[in-house]
């Protein structure tokens, strides 16, 4: 096995390492946001939303496979966390991908993890 010597590593420049922490919100956005998509169900959830403009409370429901009460308590951790935005219809509340970062992110990982659509 061979090592790696230290002039082969990359170095990050003095100015490089001050732009990556230029924007500290950003950050912590993005911080928030992969810790709340950080379980299967909301995974799930976000691949099927991400393959579609909106979908309904009741929909997901059906497409998921558990109870409405789970999906609302889901659904409501990662709208308070910028992920997911909502829109009401009458008794009907629609989802979806709330931020356009979020769903290039979400575009990657369901290219790489979600099983495609049949």
């Amino acid at each position: 096995m061979a090592l790696v010597s230290d002039s082969e590593t990359p170095q990050i420049e003095r100015g490089d390492a001050a732009s990556l922490l230029a924007d500290e919100r950003d950050l912590y956005v993005a911080s928030r946001a992969l810790k709340a998509m950080g379980h299967p169900l909301r995974l799930k959830i976000l691949c099927i939303l991400a393959g579609a403009q909106e979908i309904s409370v009741q929909d997901l429901v059906e497409m998921v496979g558990t109870s409405q009460s789970n999906i609302s308590q889901h659904l409501s951790i990662m709208r308070d966390k910028g992920i997911l935005g909502s829109r009401k219809d009458a008794n009907k509340v629609f989802y979806r991908i709330g931020d356009e970062k979020i769903l290039q992110l979400i575009g990657t990982m369901r290219e790489a993890f979600c099983p495609p659509a049949t």
